[in-house]
C-alpha cells in the first residue's frame, strides 16, 4: 500500500495523474494516515523549493478531495525534471533507501537482483557509512576529539548530544577564535554563540569567534570543504551583517539559508541560496541572490563570478537530509562524493566507466556496498571492494 501511496503522490504533484489515478488518491485521502502523509509532503516540497513560505495544506487537501471535473486524460509524457523532483520529495518523507529514473519509461520500482558487487566473505570488510565526529581546535592549540562517545566540558559551551552550541551568555570580552575539523567518514552540527546553525559535511573546516562582538559584522571562514548555513537574524545583542568567507569569495547574509561547497581540490566555490538573501563578492564584482539562485567562483586567484537560476534545490542539500541525491552524474564525479563521506579510495581499473553516468537518491546510512549495488542496478559497472579501496570494473 505505502509504494501505491508513494507512486500516487509522486504523478499528483508531477501533474501526470491519470483521471482514475486522482480517483484513487481521492480515496485514500479520507484515511486520517494517508492525509497526514500528503500534508507532511506538502510542507516538505516547499521547504526544498522554497517558492511559498506559508501553504495551507488543508486547503491543498480539499482541492483535491472536491475535485469533480477531470481532464479525460492527463498528459502522457511526464516532465522529466518535476517527475524527478516529486519522487525526491516523497522517497525521502517515506525514508526510502533508493529510487532510479528511467528517462524512457515513467517511475520505476527498482527489485532486488543479483549483481556482481565483490566483497569480502566476512562482513565486517564492508565499509559502514559515516557518522557524527569532528575534531574541536581552541584557541591555545589544545584539540578535543568529539564523537558519540566522546563529551566535552569547556566553559560556554555545551554538548548536546552530538552537536556543539554555544552560549550566547558568554562574558568572554576578548575575540578568541576555534576551529572545527571534520575528517573524511564524518559530519557534524554546531550552533554559534549569535543562535545561526551550521551543518558541516565530510572533508571540512570552519573557523568561528566563541562569541561575536556586539555592533560589528558576524564573521566565519569556511576554510574547506561544504556547509549548510542557517544564519540568525540579527538583535541588539549581534551585528545585522553575517559574513561566510572561503578562498575567493565573501557571503554576505542578512538571515537565511544556504549552502557552500567549497572542497579543496574543487576548481569552483558554489553556494546556493535555499531562503532569504545574500550577497557574493570576488575579484571586486558583487551580486545578490535571490531563492533558488546559485553563484560559481573560480577558486583561482580570479575569482570570477557567475550566477544561475536553479529549478530546485533537492541536489545541492541532500547531504544535509541523509541523502545522496544524483542527476546524470559522471561515476567520477559520485565517487569523489562517495569517497569522502564512506574515507575510501576509488580506482578505474577500466577508465571507460568514468563517465558513465547515474540517476538517484541514496540513503547516506547505508554500507559502500549498498551504495554500490544500487549504482550497478542501472549501469553495466562492476565493483570489487577491498578494505578501504573500491575496484571499478
Amino acid at each position: 500500500m505505502k509504494k501505491r501511496i508513494t507512486y500516487l503522490l509522486i504523478t499528483y504533484f508531477s501533474k501526470s495523474a491519470s483521471r482514475e489515478e486522482i480517483v484513487e488518491l481521492t480515496e485514500l485521502l479520507k484515511d486520517e494516515d494517508n492525509s497526514f502523509i500528503f500534508k507532511s509532503l506538502v510542507r516538505t516540497n516547499y521547504v526544498i523549493d522554497r517558492h511559498m513560505l506559508d501553504f495551507d495544506t488543508e486547503a491543498e487537501k480539499k482541492k483535491i478531495l472536491e475535485k469533480i471535473h477531470f481532464n479525460e486524460q492527463s498528459s502522457k509524457r511526464v516532465k522529466r525534471l518535476n517527475f524527478f523532483k516529486y519522487a525526491a520529495v516523497v522517497f525521502i518523507l517515506f525514508g526510502l533507501g533508493f529510487f532510479s529514473y528511467n528517462y524512457n519509461t515513467s517511475f520505476v520500482e527498482t527489485k532486488q537482483q543479483k549483481v556482481n558487487v565483490v566483497v569480502d566473505a566476512n562482513k565486517s570488510h564492508d565499509v559502514l557509512p559515516g557518522s557524527n565526529k569532528a575534531v574541536l581546535t581552541l584557541e591555545n592549540g589544545d584539540q578535543l576529539v568529539l564523537g558519540k562517545e566522546k563529551k566535552v566540558a569547556l566553559k560556554g559551551v555545551k554538548q548536546e548530544g552530538e552537536k556543539l552550541v554555544y552560549d550566547q551568555l558568554s562574558s568572554k570580552s576578548t575575540i578568541a577564535y576555534n576551529y572545527l575539523t571534520i575528517p573524511k567518514g564524518g559530519q557534524f552540527f554546531v550552533q554559534l554563540s549569535d543562535g545561526s546553525k551550521v551543518w558541516l559535511n565530510s572533508d571540512s573546516k570552519l573557523k568561528y569567534p566563541v562569541k561575536f562582538t556586539k555592533d560589528r559584522p558576524r564573521e566565519v571562514e569556511l576554510i574547506y570543504g561544504e556547509g549548510y548555513f542557517e544564519v540568525a537574524e540579527n538583535s541588539e545583542d549581534f551585528g545585522a551583517h553575517f559574513l561566510v568567507k572561503t578562498k575567493t569569495q565573501t557571503v554576505d547574509v542578512l538571515g537565511t539559508q544556504f549552502n557552500i561547497k567549497a572542497y579543496k581540490e574543487d576548481k569552483n566555490i558554489v553556494t546556493t541560496l535555499v531562503e532569504g538573501k545574500i550577497a557574493i563578492e570576488s575579484g571586486g564584482v558583487r551580486k545578490n541572490l535571490r531563492p533558488l539562485d546559485q553563484s560559481t567562483v573560480t577558486a583561482d586567484k580570479s575569482g570570477s563570478l557567475t550566477v544561475e537560476k536553479l529549478k530546485y534545490v533537492f541536489d545541492e542539500i541532500a547531504w544535509k537530509q541523509g541523502y545522496f541525491s544524483f542527476k546524470q552524474k559522471s561515476m567520477e564525479d559520485i565517487m569523489v562524493v562517495l569517497s569522502r563521506w564512506y574515507n575510501v579510495e576509488f580506482t578505474f581499473k577500466d577508465v571507460t566507466k568514468r563517465n558513465k553516468t547515474f540517476t538517484g537518491v541514496l540513503d547516506r546510512e547505508n554500507t559502500i556496498s549498498q551504495i554500490l549495488i544500487n549504482i550497478k542496478k542501472t549501469n553495466e559497472i562492476n565493483f570489487k571492494i577491498n578494505e578501504k579501496n573500491v575496484i571499478i570494473e
